[in-house]
């Protein structure tokens, strides 16, 4: 496996143990205003991890349809990120 496959699954491992904590928090009730900052924390986390598999994305299959020259595979590549891109704004 590789260094960058290891931290992402890494990353991702953790953001499931902040919820599994949260979890517990509500079921312990928990002061609400220390829920609410701990799911941030959890949104933050996410949004980097979001980041780095979008720079891997960007790194590896769209520069890959570039060197192609395949113009519906470029475009393929580029109408996704754009629509992933949009939904992210929602």
């Amino acid at each position: 496996m590789s260094d960058r496959k290891r931290q992402k699954i890494n990353r991702l491992n953790r953001i499931a143990g902040q919820v599994q904590g949260i979890a517990r928090m509500v079921e312990e009730e928990r002061y609400c205003i220390d829920l609410l900052n701990q799911l941030q924390a959890v949104r933050s986390a996410l949004t980097r991890a979001e980041s780095e598999i979008l720079k891997d994305h960007v790194a590896s299959c769209v520069t890959e349809a570039i060197a192609s020259g395949d113009e519906d595979g470029q475009r393929k590549k580029f109408d996704e990120l754009v629509d992933l891109l949009e939904r992210r704004k929602r």
